[in-house]
């Protein structure tokens, strides 16, 4: 077999907040595939990183109070920590604000420019005439010009599903200040993409691309390929274009270019390199890899991609991904309730070669992982282990008593292998668990448990029982792309070196294996309503830089006294309340507060209490929330609402 040198890349996640389940499709999909290419002794460097730049991060800087850099590395490092707690293991993962990638960036435009590629012309913009600034179309609001809806944004309505430039939105506004925009003329840079219309088109036809990537290119084709904008003005966060001093590059120029700077190995990149380059990404970011990509690869003197696999979004129980449903899980909330490897697992079995949405239904999780991995694969060693231990002080057979079963088992890992490097990942672990049926069928037939309370039949238990173990290291061999930690576990109890795919054409025999200790344990569905729980809950960390609030902040909050009309547990919540409140002027409110171990329902129903009123609702699973009761004290059973004083009124403003 060729050793192959094969450089792996995920798409940069953006630098402005951690890591959640959907980030974790791409990253685990591409892990998988990496530990795979391994295992069959090639050289595999797998990288990645945060995307560093741009409006938002800028924006979310200010108002955290912290300069862009500050941020950047703080979220670069939880991102880390979060990907490699999922068992992914990168080489390098780096930044796209680097001095690397800022000459990098800048080699490549002068390059295009220098060939002719690169254009400037004056355009029109809308610009936010108090913060200063023009404005992306994601900051830009007003009523959709179809439909007429409402606080759209502005290049498309979410309502009707209109696109239209944000030129035309009715009613537009800043939502950075609320101000109207004005219209502005600025001196823009453009990358002449149609140059490479005829490269393109041979380029996305060779097998560098699925099939369904294809088609969408080929309406992008048909309609023409045009110029692509790739300067913004300052104020911005990013690369300054050499030769200007107000002119940045547009992040989605230099985030590509960061594969480069973070992997700094020249050979990789050269136009003649017999090396191999993947790229993983999501569909929605097609166009930028498809096409873009390569064009400035190309025009640069560079090699472009071997080729670029595309999944779907996560969906979860059916829905998008909201913080507001509770469908937003981090990556960390996640780590904070259930085992990384059952993701990883239950992702392997729903993930394939198209592009196609992943749906996680949790009730189908929970009994996917039961079943499978507890049920069938990790039952095997479970059943067989403890008799070789007591029976025969730890040592298997130094034969194999069916030889053709092993066979059978052995031979499947051609196709298994063939699987994962096409990404049929679903196909993979569909022939793996019923090799692990095949398993346990053959110890209920052989009936180790019966034959073992017999003397003469004891001596065939350690025959069944080696049989056994080696079926379930052969699964073990085949399930570690995907569960590399149990792999781990599973060699020190197998007594033996790591695993390797090679290791399949040799049984364990004659040979003093461990003491078997559980591998894995059965989840319910608790753990995921505790895990949704938490989400929900959670309160985003404050700011480093102060503690302190401005006397301007604290005369914000509108604090009313409210006396309470109802009140009665949330069953599906350990701390909650939820509560019906008259904030005075006929009106009522529903809120939920978490002082369930402190009181009793019954107790608080005509009580006055303290409430902030202001308080943007908040969409829970079991319902609303519509303002906060004011409390105090440590927490758990010893927190106590705030009382007004006697005879104040329902509704009155607290001073």
């Amino acid at each position: 077999m060729t050793k192959r040198h094969i450089l792996v890349t995920t798409a940069l996640p953006y630098a402005n907040g951690a890591p959640h389940l959907g980030h974790l499709v791409e990253t685990i999909q591409s892990d998988i595939w990496v530990r795979f290419q391994r295992m069959q002794g090639h050289d595999c460097h797998f990288i990645s990183g945060s995307d560093a730049h741009g409006t938002p991060i800028m924006i979310q800087a200010e108002k955290m109070g912290m300069t862009p850099t500050a941020l950047i590395e703080s979220i670069q490092a939880q991102q880390a920590k979060d990907f490699a707690d999922f068992y992914i293991e990168f080489d390098h993962y780096g930044s796209t604000h680097s001095e690397a990638n800022r000459e990098l960036t800048a080699a490549i435009y002068q390059k295009q420019q220098a060939a002719g590629n690169i254009n400037k012309r004056v355009i029109k913009q809308f610009y936010d005439p108090i913060k200063k600034m023009f404005l992306p179309d994601r900051y830009i609001q007003g009523e959709c010009p179809r439909c007429h809806a409402k606080d759209q944004y502005g290049d498309n309505c979410e309502v009707c599903g209109a696109t239209y430039s944000p030129m035309e939105l009715l009613n537009p506004y800043s939502s950075l200040s609320g101000a109207e925009p004005i219209e502005k003329e600025s001196e823009h840079y453009f990358f002449n993409l149609q140059a490479f219309t005829d490269f393109l088109k041979t380029w996305t036809r060779t097998g560098h691309l699925q099939a369904q990537i294809i088609n969408k290119l080929d309406e992008w084709f048909k309609e023409g390929l045009r110029e692509w904008d790739i300067s913004r003005d300052a104020p911005y966060f990013g690369f300054l274009i050499p030769g200007t001093t107000d002119k940045y590059f547009y992040v989605w120029l230099d985030a590509p270019v960061g594969y480069m700077s973070i992997f700094k190995n020249e050979a990789f990149w050269q136009a003649d390199s017999e090396t191999e380059l993947y790229h993983f990404i999501g569909k929605d970011i097609v166009y930028f890899h498809a096409l873009f990509w390569p064009a400035l690869l190309h025009g640069a003197g560079f090699r472009t991609p071997t080729a670029i696999f595309a999944h779907g979004f996560l969906t979860i129980d059916g829905q998008k991904m909201s913080k507001s449903r509770g469908t937003l899980i981090k990556a960390r909330t996640y780590l904070n309730h259930l085992p990384a490897e059952y993701l990883r697992y239950y992702f392997a079995a729903k993930l394939n070669d198209r592009i196609e949405d992943l749906d996680i239904q949790f009730d189908d999780f929970v009994k996917r992982i039961n079943a499978d991995l507890v049920g069938k694969f990790i039952n095997i060693a479970s059943r067989a282990a403890p008799f070789i231990t007591k029976l025969f002080a730890g040592k298997l057979s130094s034969q194999l008593a069916e030889p053709a079963l092993y066979a059978i088992f052995e031979a499947a890992g051609d196709d298994i292998a063939a699987h994962w490097e096409g990404r049929r990942y679903s196909q993979a672990i569909r022939e793996i668990m019923s090799l692990a049926d095949r398993a346990n069928q053959y110890i209920d037939e052989q009936k180790p448990w019966v034959l073992a309370k017999t003397a003469e039949t004891v001596p065939s238990v350690q025959a069944i029982c080696t049989v056994s173990l080696n079926l379930f290291r052969l699964l073990m061999i085949y399930l570690t792309p995907v569960l590399p930690q149990t792999a781990k576990a599973v060699a020190h109890f197998l007594n033996s070196a790591p695993l390797t795919w090679q290791d399949k054409a040799t049984p364990l025999l004659d040979h003093v294996i461990n003491e078997y200790q559980p591998l894995m344990q059965r989840i319910d569905l608790k753990q995921i309503e505790a895990m949704k729980m938490a989400e929900q809950t959670e309160k985003p960390a404050a700011p480093e830089q102060s503690s302190f609030i401005t006397i301007e902040d604290f005369a914000k909050v509108d604090l009313r006294i409210a006396k309470i009309l109802e009140a009665e547990q949330v069953p599906e919540a350990d701390k909650l309340l939820r509560l019906i409140v008259d904030i005075g002027e006929e009106k009522t409110r529903q809120i939920f507060a978490g002082i369930k171990a402190a009181y009793d329902p019954a107790t608080l129903i005509g009580r006055q209490v303290v409430v902030v009123a202001n308080l943007a609702p908040r969409k829970m699973r079991f319902g609303v929330s519509e303002g906060m009761v004011l409390a105090a004290g440590p927490g758990g059973a010893d927190i106590w609402v705030i009382t007004p004083d006697a005879g104040a009124a329902a509704g009155m403003k607290v001073k």
